[in-house]
């Protein structure tokens, strides 16, 4: 066996192939491994352009065993670990040779293409450097060979196109000057340890040695261990007085984010948390010969990690003011302020700047990342903001007027901190439910009802509130007679409804959620007016809810808003030149996958605007990605559509079907393969509804509320046919009866959801196959959630899922849904039950054996068919 660093283009140059074993699992990183990666790419990318040391970021080892010497010498490899590695490497160079073929950079796309991705002179399967399994192939040949399915449906396809959208969105801001920095990056800046095996060696004895090494060494305990070596007669006492009451204050993750955090808050703005060790060593390597001056080091870091707890338990602050922003800023969540509050707390503290100047400064980071996310921004860049705050805001004058002037220079690109304009328009026409985390969109609305100022304030603590949609999420039939009277020209209720129902001024704060349910707003008024909060109180105030009194809304909660949170001053950056939103479209399109369609409407309530303004930004803009997935409401292609520019030609239609996408005798595509907005807010990784994502505790049929069975029978019977409602119990109840048990939803709609306990790899996990709504009549196939849960992680499993359910009469869910929550009407389960159950059947046998499953009440598993 031997072990070598490299980087990635030196692991694959030459002539080679490593080839995936058939039984190793699919591909699996999603979403949130990639952003992962792509950050620590951005890190290394900026290092680079501003004259950093030329390090690189290790990403981990490969475990590679060899295999024959195949004809011409070409050789091969088993990569027994670190597939997911290689296979996300090779996708991003995929991405980045089609952007260069984009820019007519054909050199630059070949050199890729034949020195990383191909063996040019190959043919047949020995022409692809990487081969995955075959559950993975189709996919990522697909990508490598530019076919009309590239970045289709699964994670192959939704890593190319990741890679494809953050390429392109960092090309048009830095151009080919980015591109050839992020090339360097990916290519010669990512460590790799290959762990190569002899003929003979036991490859998989040595994946499991390297995976099962036991708990290794922290960077705090790493530290800890070099500076009591240079304490010979001062160690003893320092870790007794001083770093075991640290130690035991903070506990082993807070003590790695004290030393990480002291080292930023010193002026190492490009500190690591996994170099925190090494880059401490080099700080403290010209003390070792004192030992006084080391101990004073670990008193000085003991004396702050008392500070890093009033920030991050803010109770133990004693100042009411600066105590008060650290609670509303424990509530949002996250650590991105701590670097400025640990900084603040040391200006007090040593009495260089009052307690009252240090909560005004804190409260304008709060404002900075309040109005990013009504604004619909990313949260990429804002860590290292205010990571460079501490080293930026200096010795004198007023720490508040520093952050905030500091702050203004963000105006514009990935940092920027909005301004009035933006935030008031925001708050009109932006999806705010889909922005940020639920927490944090929680924290706005009750910022905002304490601005009323109530006699008798909410105890937040135990009012068990939620975020309530006044216009729902999935309305009855009366909510879209009301809109259909508002609705513009060549505009219907459905894409009204789209644009209204998210935004801010549609959403308050119950604790009535499940009352309030779908029911018309004559009946919400009683619940609302009955509110202990001021905004239930204005909202049942109103004769109707419409697209009037949404709007009037959202301009009160703007005026509010732009008062709580203070924004840039003036003069100190130009302001915004281009729209926060043109460039989430940008995204989102990237995101839409082969053999899928989304209509202008779906775009505008994603994006907040109206489809008018996406059709004629669509028609003016050049470079943006596959135009033509882009259809009218009714799944046709725009009367006055044209090619912006010379990346794409032909015709649009013959080019979707060629995807994947059916079209009938009438030119229009399948409904089937529509995304809506909420499918489109998945696809950039917004985060899902609440109410759909349940999370499942004792089998209680009671869960979702008291009463949540009886309110969901209810609701069926009040909105569905006998012959409907009588398919649907039966079949829960042959859930029932086969081991599962059921959750009810909590939102507007009491959803009904089918559980069973699964295993996952830390120990039992829930799993649900569907999720029922008996007011819309729909079944949702949940392969969103599914797809981050054993056995359905693996993606053949889950298409074999969606094969069973096709094969049911009246149910179409399109294959390039794989990864969102297609759906099918709640009457095939009256038509079609057997064939349902049987599907369900086979749901539970892949997650539970029917021997293992142990019903409520004893009843006894049912067989499959």
């Amino acid at each position: 066996m031997h072990a070598q660093e490299t980087t990635f283009s030196k692991l694959v140059q030459g002539e080679q192939q490593f080839q995936v074993p058939l039984y190793q699992r699919t591909y699996s990183w999603q979403r949130e491994e990639l952003r992962q990666l792509w950050a620590d790419v951005l890190e290394t990318v900026e290092d680079r352009q501003q004259g950093g040391a030329a390090g690189g970021h290790f990403l981990g080892s490969v475990v590679l065993a060899p295999e024959r010497v195949a004809a011409g010498g070409m050789r091969r490899w088993l990569v027994v670990d670190g597939q997911q590695r290689m296979t996300t490497l090779m996708l991003a160079f995929t991405a980045l040779r089609d952007q260069f073929r984009g820019r007519g950079e054909e050199r630059r796309a070949a050199k890729i293409n034949d020195l990383l991705l191909v063996n040019a002179y190959q043919e047949g399967l020995d022409r692809y450097r990487l081969l995955p399994t075959q559950a993975d192939r189709e996919a990522f040949t697909a990508c490598l060979d530019t076919l009309p399915k590239a970045g289709g449906a699964g994670n192959v396809g939704a890593a190319y196109r990741f890679f494809g959208a953050v390429l392109a969105d960092g090309a048009e801001s830095g151009g080919a000057v980015w591109l050839d920095a992020v090339e360097s990056v990916l290519g010669d800046c990512l460590s790799i340890v290959a762990i190569t095996a002899a003929e003979g060696d036991n490859v998989y004895r040595i994946f499991e040695s390297i995976n099962n090494t036991g708990v290794g060494l922290s960077q705090s305990d790493l530290l800890r261990n070099y500076l009591f070596m240079y304490l010979p007669t001062k160690g003893e006492e320092v870790h007794r007085k001083w770093w075991l009451p640290m130690q035991e204050l903070l506990g082993p993750d807070n003590l790695e984010l004290l030393v990480w955090l002291d080292l930023v808050v010193a002026g190492n703005s490009r500190a690591r948390q996994g170099d925190i060790y090494r880059d401490q060593k080099k700080r403290l390597e010209p003390l070792v010969d004192d030992e006084e001056a080391l101990a004073g080091e670990i008193v000085r870091l003991a004396v702050r990690a008392e500070r890093l707890m009033r920030v991050v338990e803010p109770a133990r602050e004693p100042h009411p003011r600066m105590r008060t922003v650290l609670e509303r800023l424990a509530r949002w969540g996250g650590q991105v302020h701590y670097p400025l509050a640990l900084h603040l707390l040391d200006l007090m503290d040593e009495g260089r700047a009052t307690a009252e100047d240090a909560a005004a400064a804190l409260a304008y980071a709060e404002s900075y990342m309040v109005r990013r996310l009504l604004a619909g921004l990313s949260t990429t860049g804002s860590n290292r903001v205010f990571m460079e705050l501490p080293r930026e805001l200096g010795e004198d004058g007023s720490p508040a007027e520093a952050v905030r002037r500091l702050l203004s220079r963000h105006r514009t690109g990935p940092r920027a901190w909005p301004g009035d304009d933006t935030v008031r328009e925001a708050i009109r026409t932006r999806p705010f439910y889909k922005s940020g985390r639920a927490g944090q969109r929680f924290q706005i609305l009750r910022r905002l009802e304490e601005s009323y100022g109530s006699s008798e304030p909410v105890d937040y603590a135990l009012a068990n509130l939620t975020v309530e949609h006044v216009l729902p999420q999935r309305p009855a039939q009366q909510w879209f007679d009301l809109l259909a009277e508002e609705a513009g020209d060549g505009e219907s209720p459905e894409e009204l409804h789209g644009l209204l129902v998210h935004t801010l001024g549609n959403l308050t704060l119950t604790g009535e959620n499940a009352k309030l349910s779908n029911h018309p707003f004559r009946r919400k008024q009683e619940l609302l007016d009955a509110s202990a909060l001021r905004m239930n109180q204005r909202i049942a105030a109103e004769e109707r809810w419409g697209r009037a009194e949404i709007a009037a809304r959202a301009e009160e909660l703007a005026d509010r808003a732009v008062r709580l949170w203070p924004g840039p001053l003036e003069g100190i950056a130009r302001a915004d030149d281009e729209w926060a939103g043109w460039r989430e479209l940008r995204d989102i399109l990237s995101a839409v996958p082969a053999g899928t369609w989304t209509s202008y409407g779906d775009l505008a309530a994603a994006i907040g605007t109206s489809a008018v303004a996406v059709g004629n930004h669509l028609a003016a803009r050049t470079g943006l990605h596959c135009p033509y997935r882009v259809l009218t409401a009714g799944g046709r292609i725009a009367g006055g559509f044209r090619w912006g520019d010379g990346r794409y030609s032909g015709d649009p239609v013959k080019i979707l079907e060629a995807e994947g996408v059916p079209f009938d005798g009438n030119g229009r595509a399948s409904r089937a393969h529509r995304l809506t907005a909420a499918d489109l807010a998945v696809l950039v990784g917004r985060e899902a509804s609440e109410e759909s994502v349940p999370v499942p505790a004792a089998r209680s049929a009671e869960q979702g509320g008291p009463g949540a069975a009886a309110r969901f029978q209810a609701l069926l019977r009040d909105h569905q046919p006998p012959e409907v409602v009588e398919g649907v119990l039966a079949v829960l109840r042959s859930w029932e009866e086969s081991g599962g048990h059921h959750v009810y939803g909590k939102g507007n709609e009491t959803s009904c959801l089918p559980m069973v306990e699964g295993r996952g790899p830390h120990g039992p996990r829930a799993l649900w196959p569907v999720a029922l709504y008996p007011v819309s009549g729909t079944v949702e196939v949940v392969f969103q959630h599914l797809k981050r849960r054993p056995p359905f992680d693996d993606e053949p499993t889950r298409r074999a899922l969606l094969e069973r359910f096709n094969a049911v009469e009246g149910v179409d869910l399109a294959e390039a849904k794989l990864d969102l929550r297609p759906s099918f009407p709640l009457e095939v389960l009256a038509g079609q039950g057997e064939a349902v159950r049987a599907v369900l059947e086979w749901f539970l046998h892949q997650v539970a054996p029917a021997g293992a499953r142990r019903p409520p009440g004893g009843a006894t598993a049912r067989s499959g068919p």
